[in-house]
């Protein structure tokens, strides 16, 4: 799979010079909402209108879409303006209602992401479809429950795949709705260099003021293309209210966006590049020699813990240690969610060398 460039060539027939933009509400709520919406896009970016027909809820009582009639407002909105259609589906049937009406983009959202046997239903379901199947990332950071649900579709004989990143969730409070933990977006892009990745910032976010940024970020990376939810009453809509843009803000974001060349051919940029790139080099090398210097003291202080009898977390000290390096770091010029993610990474290093110590 990992080298079938067929998974590239749906998103290669669209022949854009831009990202693939996918657009459109988070729910379908009334036809008329639908058409304007659609129309207010057709002339623009925009490749792709989406809207979600079924909505699954946190917490029974919200609002969970309007069901299969909003189908018909999509198929509408296709004849008008000419723009593929792509909806969520979480279900065996819901598959078959979307064919039935010709959805052409289906999406398998994060909450569906982490059950395989409901992935399973559904590649059952698409088995050997034209359809374009993109799935979302699951709720909870875990690349491998990821692959395996895309190893599923491909095994179904289903060709136009692709992967949308919507962040994760996560106990820790944050600046994001679903933090980004970009890495594991890049380590499936490196695993699958050939599968089309697009970027969800209304999902990560959850803001719409911060939409423009996380979309500039998926941008620098060289994400494929961009699916963010669009509203002409953002602050009235029915769900997620709060992470959705106008038509005309989308627009300008689309002004503003800057994409990206791949690489440069001049041999001044590729001279420059090898010379920094040899300093990351090295300074990573460094970076791996002071944690293995560190791991050792840590071995010491488990071999005194186990002396002495004393246990192996100390809540206070770390909680010291931690708030001294995210200080250091502001002055360095490192985020706080950097800071927090790397000494927790170091701290459970820590600890799981000194379990063995004093367990061993």
């Amino acid at each position: 799979m990992e080298n079938n460039k067929e998974l590239r060539t749906w998103l290669d027939d669209f022949k854009l010079e831009h990202p693939l933009v996918i657009a459109g509400p988070c729910s379908a709520e009334t036809e008329d909402q639908v058409l304007q919406i659609a129309n207010e896009l057709k002339d623009s970016d925009v490749s792709i209108f989406r809207a979600g027909i079924w909505k699954p809820r946190t917490r029974p009582g919200g609002f969970e879409g309007v069901g299969a009639i909003g189908l018909k407002w999509m198929q509408k909105a296709k004849a008008e303006t000419g723009l593929l259609m792509a909806t969520e589906v979480a279900n065996a049937n819901h598959v078959k209602l979307a064919i039935e009406h010709d959805i052409d983009v289906l999406w398998i959202g994060a909450r569906t992401a982490v059950n395989p046997f409901a992935i399973q239903e559904i590649a059952d379901a698409l088995e050997g479809t034209d359809k374009i199947i993109l799935l979302k990332n699951p709720i909870n950071p875990d690349l491998s429950l990821w692959i395996g649900g895309l190893e599923r579709l491909y095994n179904a004989n289903i060709k136009k795949l692709g992967v949308i990143h919507r962040g994760f969730s996560t106990y820790d409070k944050t600046k994001y709705r679903n933090n980004p933990e970009w890495q594991i977006a890049i380590d499936m892009q490196n695993r699958f260099p050939d599968l089309p990745l697009i970027c969800d910032p209304s999902h990560i976010t959850g803001r719409r003021d911060m939409i423009h940024e996380v979309s500039q970020q998926a941008l620098d990376m060289n994400y494929d293309g961009l699916i963010i939810e669009t509203h002409i009453d953002p602050d009235n809509a029915w769900s997620d209210a709060a992470q959705q843009v106008t038509p005309d803000d989308l627009k300008k974001m689309f002004v503003d966006l800057k994409v990206r060349k791949v690489s440069d051919n001049e041999g001044v940029f590729n001279q420059e590049m090898t010379k920094l790139r040899a300093q990351i080099d090295e300074f990573d090398g460094k970076l791996l020699e002071i944690l293995g210097n560190r791991m050792k003291v840590a071995d010491k202080i488990g071999e005194l813990k186990k002396e002495k009898n004393v246990a192996i977390l100390q809540n206070k000290r770390w909680n010291e240690i931690l708030g001294k390096m995210i200080l250091e770091g502001e002055e360095k010029g490192l985020s706080n969610d950097f800071v927090m993610h790397m000494f927790k990474a170091i701290h459970q290093e820590s600890i799981t060398h000194q379990e063995k110590i004093v367990n061993g």
